[in-house]
């Protein structure tokens, strides 16, 4: 049983919010406490029904954007941050928006497949640790002939790829310089291969499924060293587990040791892009850049998508106008008081660019005029 009138309905079915207007700071750009996020103008019945409505949409995107920039703040300019939070996130809803408003905030790509489709963001990835560990042998590859690649001398001739990378382990299980890294798993060197085969331009492998240092990183050698004699430039490794900063100096130390004995002009593997995850956030690259390593590119998922430093942000919807009157909100709690009246802001920058300060406004105040200075 309602306690609404008949007629009320009927408002709301011809509902519209053709004379609504927005005012928002553009997407993606920072915003300072007590700034306006949004300003929403129209009749008073219509901007209270979308109250929760905006909120929804402004409070996640902000704060996944917010963590996202601090998380790039802390890495620094020259780090690649990738974003793996889909599995972590409150629904695929939440992982697309977190993809989206992650790139926004500074991450260079994502895994989400949906959301780089979605929102043009650059995708990338590797595979599984249940990828490597469902190889039983070279057996499981049904087509190991590989074609050469872009950058293959002209005598380089389609082949076995299998046989190539055989060869190229046992050229380094026989090296003195390299036997200590000779109890590699044969099963995830054949996986290796087989990832190589289907992605030749983009090799990048999850190197610790056994052990990085015995197993991954000297399999990993032994296909790149294959796929460059095939034309290709592998990609790089990554590392999920263990002592981070510790085995990017290994690994990084080990790839220049392979390149002083049988070097490569074109593809070098010093080069080769290190990527870390396992539940990375502000803390651990602060101790990471403390401690020094030789990481590239971060995968940043648990952390960012579910925000566990700040899991809400309290950004909130106050009438501060209505009919040309100005109101107020008042409180105990300062933070909660509002500035009343309708307001205009602007980003004040100096002659070299820099932004100096935001100034807020009354929206009959004149706005701030450029001077010629001497």
């Amino acid at each position: 049983m309602t306690q609404c009138e008949p007629g009320f309905f009927d408002y709301l079915a011809k509902l519209s919010c053709s004379t609504v207007k927005v005012y928002a700071a553009k997407e993606g750009s920072a915003v300072f406490p007590r700034v306006p996020l949004l300003t929403i103008e129209g009749p008073l019945l219509v901007v209270q029904l979308l109250e929760t409505t905006v909120l929804t949409l402004v409070n996640y995107a902000s704060l996944i954007a917010t963590n996202a920039a601090r998380h790039r703040l802390v890495a620094g300019k020259d780090k690649k941050l990738l974003e793996f939070g889909l599995r972590r996130a409150q629904g695929p809803d939440g992982g697309i928006s977190a993809a989206r408003y992650s790139y926004l905030g500074g991450f260079d790509g994502t895994s989400n497949v949906a959301a780089a489709k979605l929102f043009d963001i650059p995708c990338t990835g590797t595979h599984a640790h249940s990828y490597v560990s469902s190889y039983l042998g070279f057996e499981d590859i049904t087509n190991p002939i590989m074609k050469p690649g872009p950058s293959a001398s002209p005598n380089v001739k389609e082949q076995n790829f299998i046989e190539l990378v055989k060869e190229k382990s046992a050229l380094l299980k026989e090296d003195r310089e390299f036997s200590a890294q000779n109890h590699t798993n044969s099963s995830e060197l054949a996986a290796f291969t087989a990832y190589a085969i289907a992605f030749p331009n983009a090799f990048l492998a999850l190197v610790d499924t056994y052990n990085v240092q015995h197993s991954g990183i000297p399999n990993f050698v032994a296909v790149a060293m294959a796929l460059r004699d095939m034309g290709y430039h592998p990609r790089g490794i990554r590392l999920d587990s263990g002592d981070l900063g510790y085995l990017s100096i290994w690994c990084r130390n080990f790839f220049k040791k392979v390149d002083n004995k049988y070097p490569s002009e074109a593809c070098p593997l010093e080069k080769m892009n290190i990527v870390v995850s396992n539940d990375i956030h502000e803390e651990v690259l602060f101790s990471l850049n403390e401690q020094g390593h030789s990481i590239d590119s971060y995968g940043i998922g648990t952390h960012l998508v579910t925000c566990y430093k700040q899991p809400a942000l309290g950004c909130v919807y106050k009438l501060v106008s209505i009919k040309g009157h100005p109101r107020i909100k008042l409180s105990e709690d300062v933070e909660k008081v509002t500035i009343p009246g309708r307001k205009r802001c602007f980003r004040l920058f100096g002659k070299d660019g820099h932004a100096l300060v935001d100034l807020m406004i009354g929206d009959d105040e004149e706005p701030p005029q450029v001077l010629g200075l001497c």
